[in-house]
C-alpha cells in the first residue's frame, strides 16, 4: 500500500516503503507476514541461507542433490511469477558477508561463487533489482570486476544496486574525529570501474549520525533508486511511547521521497509463523512505516506548474531555434500556459506606455507596437490588456513568420475583433521592411536581437529592455552520462541542452558570466564574449564527480520587471524557459576545498553558414550570402583541477542562427 499521494488522481505521484528480511525458506510466509499483514510494498529478502559455503560442497564424494539445493528459498514452483517478477515485490538480497576482495584466497572465491549463484538465481526468477552488499576494506577492484561482467553479460536486464553507507552508526562515531569515512569516494570508484554503467545504482543505508548538509547533496545527482532506514535511528517519546524520526532524518526522508526514491525499513526480525497466527494483530514494524509515511503525507501538494513539470523532468530537450526550424504546436501550448511569463511582459509594457504617453495625450496618440515571434497571440494579447489598464492606444504588428502559427494568430484576432489594431506580417523579422517607425519592439528572444537590422534603428525602446547577465553553476547530473554513452557520438556527449534540472547536486553557487545590453545600436559593438570561471567546491562538501554547467538568465523587461531563470532569483510558476545544461564529455572530479577552473566562449562567424550549404545545398549559397547569416555558438573547456578539451569547437556539435 502506497505511502500516499501528492496529488488527487495522480498516481504516478505515489512513493512506496519496503522491508528487509532475514532468510526464510517460505517465500509465501515472507510475503503474507510483511506485505499482507505488515502493508509494505515489498520485501527486500535473501534467496540464499547466509551460512551456505560452496567450498564445503566442493568434496568430489558428495553428489547429493537435497544437499545442493538446500540453500535456496522456495522455488517458483512453490511461487507464482506474478508475485516474483511481475508485482515487483520481491527484491534479492545477496549475502552481506561476501568479500570479493579478500586476501583469503577461499574467502574470495567462495564470494565470487555465492555471487555468481545468486544472481543466476534471481535472473532465473525474472527478478527486477537485487541489493548488493557493501564493498570491504579500501579496495573493491575484484567485486567491480565480478559485478561489471554480470552488468555486462547477454542476458542481464536487473537493476544491481549497490549499498553505500552515509553518515556514521552510534559505535564509529567519535566527537573527537571531525573526519569519517567519505563512502561517496567507495562509490565513485566502483562506478568508473564499472564503466558508469545505466543499471548500477545506489542504495543509501543512512546511519544514526549524518555528515553535513553539502554532503548530502551531492547524492541527489547521483542514481539513488532506494534508502535504507534502520530501525535504531527511529526515536521514542518519553509520553504516549510515540516513535519519531530525528529532524535531520525527516528532511533527507522528505527530499528522497521528493525524489521519487522508496525507503526500506531494516533492522528487525519479525517470526513470520507468530505474525501469521497473530493475524489481526498490530504488526511489529507498522510504528515505523507510519513514521516515514506521516513524512511523506506532510509535504504540500504538488502545484500545476509541478504536475505539468513532472513528465519533463531531467529530459533532454534540443534548444528551439526560431530562425531555423518552425514550432509545433505543441511548443506553442507549453509556452502559452506560462502565465506568468506573459503576466510579467504585461506589466513591462504597462510602465513602458505610461512613461512614453502622458495623461494629456493619452486619447490621440497611437504607439505603434512590434510584437516578434507572435506565435499565437499570447504576447499580442498581453500588449493590448497593457493598452487597456492604461487608457493607451495602440497600434500592434504582429510578426510571425511560421504559416502554420498564422492560421491560428488570424483566428485568435477576428474572434477577439482585433482586425482594425493588430496586423498580421507574414515574414522574418530579419527581412521585413517596416511600413512605418516602431515605437516599441517585443520579443521572447534575447540572444538574437542584435539581428532585427531591418527595424532596430527606426525604434525607441526594446523589451526587454538592458542587463541580460547568462550565469553558471557547476552540477553533478549523472542522466547526461546515460544518454550520452547510448549514443556514442561527440555530437551528443557536447551538444548544449535546454532540460528540467531534478535530480541534479549544484556543487556551487552561480556566478555571472555574461552582460548584454539591447539593442546593439552600433555594428563596431561585438557580441563575442569570453571569461573564466573558479568555482569553489565547499569544505563540506566532500569530494565530487562534475558532469557539466548549468546556465540561467537574468533579464530586465523594463525598468524593475525582470524574469529570471537562476534558481535564487527565479520566480517559482515560471514554467517555459528552462535552464541550459552543457555538458562535458568525460566527468572530472572535484575534491573538497578544491577550486574547478571554467572557461566559457561565446562566439559569432557570418562565414559559418555559408560554409555550411556550400557542401548541403549549392544552390541556396548565393542567396546565404546575401542575407548576411550569422551564428552562435558556446565553446567551453575545464582547465583545473584537470584539463578537459575545448567543447564545441567552431560550433561543430551546437549553434544558434542569426
Amino acid at each position: 500500500m502506497p505511502l500516499g499521494f501528492r496529488g488527487e488522481g495522480i498516481t504516478y505521484t505515489a512513493r512506496f516503503c519496503g522491508v528487509e528480511t532475514p532468510f526464510y525458506f517460505n517465500i509465501k510466509e515472507t510475503i503474507k507476514t510483511y506485505i499482507v499483514h505488515g502493508d509494505f510494498d515489498f520485501v527486500v529478502s535473501p534467496l540464499m541461507f547466509s551460512g551456505h559455503s560452496p567450498s564445503k560442497d566442493r568434496d568430489p564424494e558428495v553428489h547429493n542433490l537435497d544437499r545442493r539445493l538446500y540453500p535456496y528459498a522456495e522455488t517458483d514452483i512453490n511461487v507464482a511469477w506474478a508475485q516474483w517478477a511481475k508485482a515487483g515485490i520481491v527484491v534479492a538480497k545477496i549475502c552481506p558477508w561476501l568479500d570479493l576482495d579478500s586476501e583469503d584466497e577461499n574467502v574470495r572465491t567462495d564470494s565470487e561463487a555465492i555471487l555468481k549463484q545468486q544472481i543466476e538465481w534471481a535472473s532465473y526468477l525474472s527478478l527486477k533489482a537485487c541489493l548488493l552488499p557493501t564493498p570491504k576494506g579500501n579496495s573493491c577492484a575484484n567485486y567491480a570486476r565480478c559485478v561489471n561482467q554480470i552488468l555486462k553479460g547477454p542476458k542481464n536486464n536487473m537493476q544491481l544496486l549497490l549499498r553505500i553507507p552515509i553518515g556514521m552508526s552510534d559505535n564509529d562515531y567519535s566527537p573527537r574525529s571531525n573526519a569519517s569515512v567519505d563512502s561517496w569516494q567507495t562509490w565513485n570508484s566502483f562506478r568508473v570501474l564499472c564503466d558508469h554503467h545505466n543499471l548500477l545504482t545506489i542504495a543509501l543505508d543512512i546511519k544514526r549520525v549524518l555528515p553535513p548538509e553539502n554532503s548530502l547533496k551531492r547524492w541527489y545527482g547521483e542514481p539513488v533508486d532506494a534508502a535504507i532506514l534502520d530501525t535504531d535511528i527511529f526515536l521514542t517519546k518519553a509520553r504516549g511511547n510515540t516513535t519519531y524520526l530525528p529532524k535531520r532524518h525527516q528532511k533527507l526522508i522528505a527530499d528522497l521521497l521528493d525524489h521519487n526514491k522508496p525507503i526500506i525499513i531494516s533492522g528487525i526480525k519479525v517470526p513470520i509463523d507468530a505474525q501469521s497466527a497473530a493475524g489481526s494483530k498490530r504488526h511489529p514494524l507498522r510504528p515505523y512505516l507510519d513514521q516515514v509515511s506521516n513524512v511523506y503525507k506532510q509535504r504540500n501538494p504538488l502545484s500545476e506548474r509541478e504536475c505539468r513539470e513532472l513528465d519533463i523532468r531531467d529530459f533532454l530537450q534540443l534548444p528551439l531555434r526560431p530562425f531555423r526550424n518552425f514550432s509545433s504546436a505543441l511548443s506553442y501550448e507549453g509556452q502559452a500556459t506560462d502565465s506568468l511569463k506573459y503576466t510579467e511582459y504585461e506589466r513591462a509594457i504597462c510602465k513602458a506606455l505610461l512613461d512614453r504617453v502622458p495623461n494629456e495625450k493619452a486619447s490621440f496618440i497611437v504607439t505603434v507596437l512590434v510584437v516578434v515571434g507572435a506565435g499565437r497571440g499570447s504576447l499580442v494579447f498581453a500588449s493590448l490588456k497593457a493598452a487597456e489598464i492604461t487608457g493607451r492606444k495602440l497600434k500592434v504588428y504582429a510578426v510571425e513568420k511560421n504559416p502554420q502559427t498564422v492560421i491560428a494568430l488570424d483566428e485568435v484576432i477576428k474572434a477577439n475583433n482585433w482586425v482594425d489594431i493588430v496586423f498580421i506580417v507574414t515574414s522574418d523579422v530579419r527581412y521585413w521592411n517596416a511600413p512605418e517607425r516602431a515605437d516599441i519592439l517585443v520579443h521572447k528572444f534575447p540572444p538574437t536581437i542584435d539581428s532585427f537590422k531591418v527595424i532596430s534603428n527606426s525604434i525607441s525602446l526594446v523589451l526587454p529592455l538592458s542587463n541580460l547577465n547568462y550565469k553558471f553553476s557547476t552540477v553533478n547530473w549523472l542522466v547526461v552520462i546515460f544518454q550520452a554513452k547510448a549514443r556514442k557520438y561527440i555530437l551528443h556527449s557536447e551538444s548544449a541542452c535546454v532540460v528540467k534540472l531534478y535530480n541534479v547536486a549544484r556543487l556551487a553557487p552561480s556566478q555571472q558570466v555574461f552582460t548584454f545590453t539591447h539593442p546593439k545600436w552600433f555594428d563596431k559593438e561585438s557580441n563575442e564574449r569570453y571569461k573564466k570561471l573558479q568555482f569553489e567546491i565547499p569544505k563540506d562538501t566532500g569530494s565530487a564527480m562534475v558532469h557539466g554547467f548549468a546556465g540561467y538568465f537574468n533579464m530586465t523587461l523594463y525598468k524593475d520587471v525582470c524574469l529570471a531563470t537562476e534558481p535564487s532569483t527565479k520566480k517559482p510558476d515560471l514554467f517555459s524557459w528552462f535552464p541550459m545544461f552543457f555538458p562535458l564529455r568525460m566527468p572530472i572530479r572535484v575534491d573538497r576545498g578544491s577550486i574547478l577552473e571554467v572557461h566559457f566562449w561565446r562566439c559569432v562567424d557570418s562565414r559559418k553558414v555559408g560554409f555550411l550549404f556550400l557542401f548541403l545545398h549549392f544552390m541556396l549559397l548565393i542567396w546565404i550570402a546575401l542575407c548576411n547569416l550569422k551564428q552562435v555558438w558556446y565553446e567551453w573547456c575545464v582547465t583545473s583541477p584537470s584539463s578537459s578539451p575545448i567543447h564545441n569547437c567552431n560550433g561543430r556539435s551546437c549553434w544558434m542562427d542569426l
